[in-house]
């Protein structure tokens, strides 16, 4: 059996996520690694109710997602939160690692009094759909909309 760390990211793991971003994405390109580009990340790892949860092995990140608690004035106003950018590296596929960080998501908005998670996903493929039903959400409850800005 894989030995799997399920953590929220620091500061040195800047590289190895935008690595693993080239594997989420293939229309968007990655940012160059540049001054404003660490400040951003410096500025990310400390705004309260933004998580950047990662899965390593060996010390490798091969699986993350982010997650955001937003504050709210309905359901008793306790907060709800949201999932973005869920990758994880083509090798470690069916492994366990990308429902292992959605499973640390789920256990944060937990401890944050969280109502609900919303996670959006461009993915029409079966096995992706079926990823995000085994880990708990459903995508009957709600419609979701983008408009691009």
């Amino acid at each position: 059996m894989q030995e799997f760390i399920v953590r929220e990211a620091a500061m040195p793991d800047l590289d190895a996520i935008l690595e693993l971003y080239t594997h989420f994405n293939k229309s968007h390109p990655i940012p160059e690694k540049s001054e404003n580009l660490l400040k951003l990340w410096q500025r990310l790892l400390n705004t309260r109710g933004h998580h950047i949860i990662v899965c390593t092995h060996d010390e490798k990140i091969v699986s993350s997602c982010v997650l955001t608690i937003i504050e709210n004035l309905t359901y008793s106003c306790r907060p709800y939160s949201l999932v973005e950018n869920v990758v994880t590296l083509p090798a470690y596929r069916k492994m366990g690692c990308g429902t292992a960080v959605l499973n640390k998501a789920k256990e944060i908005a937990e401890q944050n009094n969280c109502y609900k998670i919303m996670l959006c996903t461009g993915s029409k493929d079966k096995s992706v759909l079926n990823f995000y039903k085994r880990a708990g959400y459903n995508s009957e409850e709600k419609t979701a909309f983008i408009q691009r800005l």
